[in-house]
This record gives structure tokens, sequence and C-alpha cells, in this order.
């Protein structure tokens, strides 16, 4: 295994059209696991510690600009109000260590169903900046799983930012483990609500062979607060809704059995999880709707 270190992000790109197969590490939070079980043996690895750039991150007047490399620890301390659903759930990535290496590029650059970043950027609806020396192009966030642990990033691309809408509204987090650190997701749930656009976004981790988002359950609530008039007036979501959209949640899914948890264990879990934090953001929301018509 030949070892690649660019000093620049142009090195890095030239490298990458060199060798399409090296595989890129900055944390090595996830690269490093499989290499040290002989899971994966990459022909070359590039290391992207020395460029500076995929490590800073840039508050816009309607987005954040993450670099690939910002940790998570710099996402739960300094991001916290613009991407309130993100942080989150970096606080429930393994371990402060790994906190401090870690990044969504590379947990984007994984793909595993079972990466912490991926509902929460799914419900914020997130774009990928990537590039290669051919140019680069930002891609969706919802075209960008495109199987289990595979992306659409072309063989010569690189990950190097990652755009994220400022959160206009509450976000939440939840995720199922077998323990509360240090733990693959059994299940995991992101939510968003975008008052601006009065609509509802939804991500779900681990529970099919991709990250997906539950859009039938969102339809369904999008069409039910704005028939209810919910936005307008404040109202607690009636228990039958908030049912028919954890039970369409729930049916979203596509999952396994495996070690940490059986099918119909997760169905079970994302159907809970999705009542739940609908509850926690629609109050959330209420509270906000109640001190603005105080203030009016």
């Amino acid at each position: 295994m030949d070892f690649l270190r660019p000093a620049s992000w142009e090195e890095a790109l030239a490298a990458k059209a060199e060798h399409p197969t090296a595989v890129p590490i900055a944390g090595g939070t996830d690269v490093m696991v499989e290499i040290n079980f002989d899971h994966r043996r990459p022909e070359y690895l590039m290391d992207l510690t020395r460029i500076g750039d995929l490590y800073e991150w840039e508050v816009g007047d309607d987005t954040v600009r993450l670099g690939a490399s910002v940790s998570y620890a710099q996402i739960m301390e300094h991001l916290r109000p613009e991407l309130p659903g993100l942080a989150l759930a970096s606080h429930t990535v393994a371990s402060p260590q790994i906190r401090n290496r870690g990044g969504v590029g590379g947990n984007l650059g994984t793909a595993s169903p079972a990466g912490d970043a991926h509902p929460a950027l799914l419900a914020a609806g997130a774009e990928v900046e990537v590039e290669s020396v051919r140019g680069s192009r930002r891609i969706p966030i919802d075209d960008f799983y495109t199987g289990v642990k595979r992306n659409a990033l072309a063989p010569d691309e690189l990950i190097r930012a990652v755009h994220v809408k400022k959160a206009d509204g509450p976000q939440q987090y939840s995720k199922v483990g077998t323990r509360n650190a240090m733990v693959i997701a059994v299940c995991a749930f992101g939510l968003a609500l975008h008052p601006e656009t009065r609509t509802v976004r939804t991500g779900i981790g681990s529970a099919a062979p991709t990250p997906i988002r539950a859009k039938a359950a969102e339809d369904f609530l999008n069409a039910a607060l704005e028939e209810g008039g919910f936005w307008d007036n404040g109202k607690i979501v009636t228990p039958s809704v908030a049912k028919q959209f954890a039970d369409l949640c729930a049916a979203a899914c596509n999952p396994i059995d495996d070690v940490r948890g059986t099918a119909s264990y997760r169905r079970h879990a994302v159907g809970v999880m999705a009542r739940r934090t609908l509850a926690w953001t629609w109050e959330s929301y209420r509270g906000a709707h109640r001190t603005t018509e105080g203030a009016a």
C-alpha cells in the first residue's frame, strides 16, 4: 500500500486523477478501522490532513459551508445555532477523541447507512461540493447515496465541502444503540421543520441499504399541517396525525436483521423516534410562535 501526501488541494486533485483508486483519509475514523480489520486493502492511501481549506467553515446568509474535515467537535461548539440537527447528531458520534478527529466529509465518503450525520443532512437538505481536475459540482444530498456504502462520486472526484441550509425552524435527531457511547446506530432519525416553506424533511439511518427520507410521511404531514392551519395557529399536532406520520416513517424503512437488531425492531424504533421528534420539534415551534404573537 502506497501513501500519498499532497500539500495542497490542487496536488490532491492531481493525485486522485492519476490514481483514481486512492482512498482519501483525513480523520481516519472509518478507513483505519477497515484497514486494521483487513476488510479493506487499498492500493493507495491519500492523506489530506495538510490541506487547511478542508478544516474551515463559512456561515453565509442562508447556508453554512463546511469543509470536509471540519470535526464533529467543532460543529457542536461553533455551529449549534445554525445547524442544530447536525450538532445533535455530532453529540452521538463515538467518543470525544473520535469527535475531535472525524468529520462529515468522511461520513459521506464512506456512505455507510449507519453514518450518524446522514439523517441530519437529509433533513436539512444539504448539498455535497465535489471536485476533480475536470471541475467542481454540487450533488444534492438526495442524489448522493447510490447503494450500500456507495455514493455518486466519480473515481477522480474528492469531497471538498458540504453546504447545509441554516435552520429556519426547530430540528431534532434521535438514535438507538446498544449503549450510550461508542456504538454503531441500530437506527437513527432526523427531523427538520422549515417554516419558511411550510415543509418538513426527514432522514433515516441504518434502516435501509442507504440513508433515506420518508417522503410519503413528509407529504402526509405537510398536507395535514397546511390543511389544519397548524403553521398559523400553533396548535398541538393531533395524536392521529402524529401516529400516521410515525407509521409512514416506519413503512419507509427496508431494514435487515443483524447482530445489532432485527428488521422488525428497527421499523418499530423508527416509528417511535418519528413520533417523539415530531412532538419535540413542534413544541419548540409552538413556543417560538407564542413568543412571536406575544411580541406583536
